[in-house]
This record gives C-alpha cells, structure tokens and sequence, in this order.
C-alpha cells in the first residue's frame, strides 16, 4: 500500500491517478494520522453504470395540472401582483 498526505494529493494528483491505475491502494495521511484510504475501482464494475441522461421537468404539463385551461385576465394578474407585494414586506 502507498502513501501520500493530503498534500501530496493536492499537489501530485497525477501520481496517486498513476499508481491507482496500477492497482495500488493508497493510505490519505494528515499529520501522520491515516484519515482515508484510496483504491481503484474494480475491474467489473468499469464501465458498466448506466449513464443517466438528465430529463428536463414537463413545465406545461404541470401548469395545466394545477390551473388547467383557465386564463387569467388582466384584473386577476394586477389583484395577484398586489396581493404578493403587500406579503412580501
């Protein structure tokens, strides 16, 4: 097992990313006290997480969800307006 501090991680990254990619498991020290352990990731386990694609929310299905097909007229969005002003202060 090698070891490095936390300075050396910092500073030498590319040589703990060298060593885990040989297969080395590394010791994180801190003042001479072990504070993490590093390790590669297992050989069966590279590569086989499922990416996950970021699917944005379906805004207009939600607004129609809460208020349907109603409009507002402009009375009703100037009394809102009013009413969220009076709140906020």
């Amino acid at each position: 097992m090698k070891t490095m501090t936390v300075r050396d991680l910092r500073n030498n990254f590319s040589k703990a990313e060298a060593w885990l990619a040989e297969g080395e498991e590394i010791q994180i020290e801190k003042r001479g006290v072990p504070v993490a352990y590093l390790s590669a990731k297992s050989s069966e386990s590279k590569g086989e997480e499922p990416k996950r694609e970021f699917v944005m929310p379906d805004f207009e299905a939600r607004r129609k969800r809460i208020w349907g097909d109603r409009v507002f007229s402009e009375e009703e969005v100037e009394a809102m307006r009013e009413a969220e002003e009076r709140h906020l202060f």
